[in-house]
């Protein structure tokens, strides 16, 4: 594809104006939620909750993203350096068996499992008589993070609605009747915890207290405690308590705002008054109407939310289809609408499931925000060998970037408590942390050597500092926040590889170390490699623009140069490992050694034969795999350029499981479009609209000069011939907007953020233009 000859480029100082599709994103229903996994989600970044929607008993299930088992803990192995060399010596010879038992007895963090996030909490809403009704509705405005549920009962129609206000900090539930005097309902507060204290402090307050169950999986005690108050105030009609409920009689409508606090100070303190905080937040909100909070609250979530639109071609009947049969539909039917509806559903998750508070704020997690278990898969933890990185894949890309704040502070924690592991275990200087940190920002390897020693994970997630400047040219940003971590992670590195003994070429290597969760303890797998030679790259980068280290960053691209190249195996693969062992009939859900075509941005058509054997060995790991696997592939076939397989990848992570509606129990969707390994990880969700976006806008390729390509379309698949989108965000950091049909581009508009240079690629065509902060180009013209 590629631009007419008679392409017009014009320097504009004004928006064009591209609009939204003519409807909201919205998912809907015509039943009340049957189980978790089709409550529709709520969130302020902080404050979490899932709404069912039942009609004579309204759950709603809430989280705060600071309740966690455990404490501040010292996860370190003390001595653990001492049997490094050895670990390496066994696995040069070959003995891997050895090394990773000697792991698991010197080598493991202590304990040698991290701590769970834990569920806080319900508010249950009962309503006599609600069960005979009619008329049913209920749904997930995206644009407006509100739910509704909508129903009639005898001749009266019912509305409630819920969000999780940032600005406010509370969640919000609103009860209203199309006919005077007809809200009627009893609130109650349940504690998930075993030992929730409830009572109703006055006639309109509600309070649930208590202290963190110990983890006595593990036998370690939990010092956190927590409170939660539910304030009520109603439109007429009148409250009264019973049994540590709220009674509310004849009213025209009433409204519940809830806060959630914890005694969480910081990973090292516990020591706040959750109680305290609580009367503080619903002191803040003072006397502020319903309709002053939702307008503050949609306000500030717009902010953010309409920065980018996406329309692939609606078709307004099916609009009107509930989302599971619409799900369930698409695997039949084509259906853009509801692609570009699970797109908008990502950059939803993460606004919600990641801001920073007044209260403070986590990353989204393995379930963002929410979680209802006490014993959640895998914690509900932080795992750094893909799904927190993938959390924050569509950040940048998407015009969330505030939205990595969270994150950005955990790396701050995990310097330090990484700092310490780095010497334990390895002796070394900078921070390291492995596949997993929680809570306590625990840095060091758990679960099991066999693939609990990873040490990149740090350096991943450093991935996405870098990020963050090439998207927003935020020098500051890099000087103050990216480049000491930066440079941290690299100081590791650079001091953790090691000579490979068996190579007459001395390359460098890592080790011991692990291709995620595949193959077991080894030496320099792929992966590691591909991570490493990026962190260098980025902190040598990072020091130059900023002109400082000039000899530190001159060391780091020289070990660049030594480290162990890319390898093609003997079934055109990319291998995984230095051994050419890769089996092509493997379809292990993890695909780690293609971490440098995506993510990182070493494989491109411009390394063909890398390329070539990258795609060889996605052929080879075939098209199914869990939820979040689905999604990491899209975004490989996104970057390989072929729109009709990414495409093909999307589908197959569209596919409805363990609904009533279904026999289906694999990888998938849930009823609420939750990506489902299975179980939940909400990881697919957000690697789904990174890969749609990929697929619409690259920017990780250079020209001669070393500047960023952006390429338009460069994966546009058949099943949008047209479309626009609005907002993206391209390295270097510009903003992109623009039109198509027929599958041909026919309008763009990029705005210059920090005046960098200008390179545009649409097929074979390229336009190179300088540019000055706020400066607008304009192109119009059709493809061949």
């Amino acid at each position: 594809m590629m631009f007419r000859r008679s392409l017009v480029v014009v320097m504009v100082f004004a928006m064009t104006g591209f609009t939204w599709a003519a409807a909201p994103p919205v998912l809907r229903y015509d039943q009340p939620a049957a189980d978790w996994n089709a409550a529709l989600p709520i969130g302020n970044g902080r404050l979490g909750a899932m709404v069912f929607g039942g009609p004579a008993e309204g759950r709603i299930q809430f989280n705060e993203d600071s309740l966690w088992v455990g404490g501040p803990n010292d996860y370190a192995h003390e001595g653990a350096a001492e049997v490094l060399p050895e670990l390496r010596r066994l696995l040069f010879e070959g003995k891997q068996k050895e090394a990773e038992n000697l792991a698991m007895q010197r080598f493991m963090s202590q304990p040698l499992r991290q701590m769970a996030y834990q569920p806080f909490g319900d508010v249950v809403l009962t309503f006599a008589g609600h069960d005979k009704l009619t008329d049913y509705h209920r749904e997930l405005n995206l644009q407006t993070a509100t739910t509704t549920t909508r129903y009639t009962v005898g001749e009266v129609t019912y509305t409630r609605t819920a969000f999780a206000s940032h600005p406010d900090n509370v969640i919000v539930i609103h009860v209203t009747a199309d006919k005077p005097g007809a809200v009627s309902l009893t609130a109650a507060l349940k504690g998930a915890q075993p030992e929730a204290k409830i009572e109703a402090i006055d006639d309109h307050t509600l309070s649930l207290t208590g202290k963190v169950r110990d983890y006595k999986r593990l036998g370690v005690p939990s010092p956190e405690h927590y409170a939660a108050h539910l304030r009520i105030t109603t439109q007429g009609g009148r409250i009264s308590r019973h049994d540590n409920t709220l009674v509310i009689d004849g009213a025209d409508s009433a409204t519940l705002m809830l806060a959630a606090a914890t005694s969480y100070v910081n990973y090292k303190d516990v020591s706040a008054d959750p109680v305290a905080r609580c009367a503080d937040t619903l002191s803040k909100v003072g006397g502020k109407s319903y309709q002053q909070m939702h307008d503050e609250h949609v306000a500030d979530h717009r902010k953010l939310f309409d920065r980018v639109s996406l329309d692939l071609g609606a078709d307004a009947a099916l609009d009107k289809l509930p989302t599971d049969q619409r799900v369930l539909r698409h695997k039949k039917e084509p259906d853009a609408g509801l692609e570009a509806l699970f797109f908008q559903y990502g950059r939803y998750l993460l606004i919600a499931s990641s801001r920073t508070t007044s209260g403070g704020g986590q990353p989204a997690n393995l379930q963002g925000l929410w979680n209802q278990d006490l014993d959640p898969s895998w914690e509900s933890k932080y795992t750094i060998n893909i799904n927190t990185e993938m959390n924050y894949w569509p950040a940048e890309l998407t015009n969330l970037s505030e939205c990595t704040e969270p994150l950005f502070d955990a790396l701050d924690d995990l310097a330090v408590t990484g700092g310490r592991v780095a010497k334990i275990h390895y002796d070394a200087p900078g921070w390291v942390v492995h596949h997993n940190f929680d809570l306590w920002r625990g840095a060091a390897p758990i679960n099991n050597s066999n693939h609990g020693i990873w040490p990149t994970g740090g350096a991943w997630l450093a991935q996405h500092l870098w990020w963050h400047y090439q998207f927003t040219g935020d020098k500051r940003f890099l000087r103050e926040r990216a480049y000491p971590l930066l440079k941290g992670a690299s100081e590791f590195f650079a001091h953790y590889l090691v000579e490979d003994p068996r190579d007459d070429e001395h390359h460098l290597i890592s080790g011991p170390s692990n291709s995620p969760e595949h193959g077991g303890l080894v030496m320099g797998p792929a992966m590691d490699h591909q991570i490493i030679r990026y962190l260098f790259a980025a902190t040598a980068e990072a020091a130059r623009v900023l002109e400082v280290d000039a000899d530190f960053a001159d060391r780091l691209m020289k070990l660049h140069t030594r480290i162990a190249p890319n390898k093609i195996g003997k079934h055109g693969q990319l291998q995984e490992w230095l051994e050419d062992v890769d089996n092509p009939k493997d379809q292990h859900r993890h695909v780690s050694h293609l971490w440098a075509l995506h993510p990182g941005e070493e494989i491109t058509p411009e390394t063909p034969k890398l390329f070539d054997a990258a795609r060889q060995s996605l052929i080879q790991r075939g098209d199914g795999g869990t939820g979040w696997s689905r999604a990491w592939k899209i975004n490989f076939w996104a970057r390989l350029q072929d729109g009709d397989h990414a495409h093909l990848m999307l589908t197959n992570l569209l596919t409805l499981t363990r609904s009533p509606l279904t026999k289906y129990k694999g990888g998938g969707v849930y009823t609420n479009l939750f990506d489902a390994h299975p179980p939940f990880q909400i990881d697919g969700n957000f690697g789904a609209t990174s890969g749609i976006a990929e697929m619409l806008l690259q920017s990780h390729r250079r020209d001669d000069a070393g500047h960023y390509i952006i390429d338009l379309l460069p994966a546009l698949p058949g099943a949008w011939p047209e479309g626009s989108v609005t907002g993206l965000r391209a390295r270097g950091a510009f903003e992109v907007s623009m039109t198509w049909r027929g599958g041909k581009l026919t309008q763009v508009e990029i705005k210059s953020l920090a005046g960098h240079p200008l390179t545009l690629r649409c097929g074979d065509m390229m336009i190179h233009r300088e540019t000055k902060p706020g400066d607008i180009i304009r192109l119009d013209g059709r493809l061949q």
